[in-house]
């Protein structure tokens, strides 16, 4: 697996207040890009970072950068009462706010440009069939998901059986060898968004790869996957992302697992004669 080295100046994951609530108040400068997440997107993602922090408006320096098959506009182009999605898909342009979470979303654009093309197609023509109302419904809903906090894996059958069932236990410390070749692609933008300053219970949803998927075709792979019935099924596993073996300092202990908060037990459904 492609991780990368562990953090050379780690946060502490258990620390009080360290929540998502912080991170607005954070900016593309405080990204490290030495983080194991970012290992894939670090070659393209850093030059254009330096480029914001030097005071380039963020919009025209990830345009300008050519990886996308759209163009990124401030925020302001967005006509008032258009829905986001739908701009997108008119206009080829994404509407672009300073700040983490609208970058690491361009970045995505440009390491999975036909998988953003697809979930675009997906929220257009729901909204188009449904309009915009205050519940997204289950197709839109699920697309939002994928697209906030995706990360796509590509396991063994067995270590996959071990992380739906949430046999923490097996998966990440019995089975923990078998990480080192299990491939690992980063894609929601949310997610690292939190991860510029970690903690330990940051969940992505998991979305699994074949194994006979070429590594050099996943985007292609993925926008054809990502249909509206299958998405409207949300075949996602949760993981907290910092269990990930190698990608954090703390989790070398195997007692790092047994915070029952984070790494909870998979809820049992009951029947409807229970």
């Amino acid at each position: 697996m492609a991780h990368g080295e562990p953090l050379s100046h780690p946060v502490s994951p258990n620390r009080p207040g360290c929540r998502c609530e912080a991170v607005s108040a954070l900016g593309v400068s405080d990204i490290d890009w030495t983080a194991p997440w970012l290992a894939d997107w670090r070659p393209v993602g850093q030059a254009i970072a330096q480029r914001v922090v030097a005071g380039l408006p963020q919009p025209q320096a990830l345009s300008e950068a050519g990886l996308a098959p759209v163009a990124f506009v401030p925020q302001a182009d967005l006509p008032e009462g258009q829905a986001y999605e739908d701009f997108i898909l008119a206009h080829g342009q994404v509407p672009t706010r300073e700040g983490l979470h609208d970058f690491f979303n361009a970045l995505c654009w440009m390491h999975f440009p036909q998988a953003k093309r697809q979930l675009n197609r997906l929220q257009g023509a729901e909204i188009a069939r449904a309009g915009v109302g205050q519940v997204r419904g289950a197709v839109r809903d699920a697309a939002t998901v994928f697209d906030e906090n995706a990360w796509l894996i590509q396991p063994s059958d067995a270590l996959w059986q071990a992380l739906t069932t949430h046999q923490w236990h097996e998966a990440l410390v019995t089975r923990r060898d078998e990480w080192h070749h299990t491939r690992l692609w980063t894609f929601g933008h949310a997610a690292l968004e939190k991860l510029v300053q970690p903690y330990k219970s940051i969940t992505v949803h998991l979305w699994r790869v074949p194994g006979d998927v070429p590594h050099d075709q996943i985007d292609d792979w993925l926008a054809h996957d990502l249909t509206a019935d299958k998405l409207a099924l949300k075949p996602f596993s949760p993981l907290p992302i910092l269990g990930v073996p190698g990608w954090w300092p703390d989790n070398a202990d195997p007692d790092f697992y047994e915070d029952r908060s984070v790494f909870r037990p998979r809820r049992v459904k009951r029947s409807a004669s229970a």
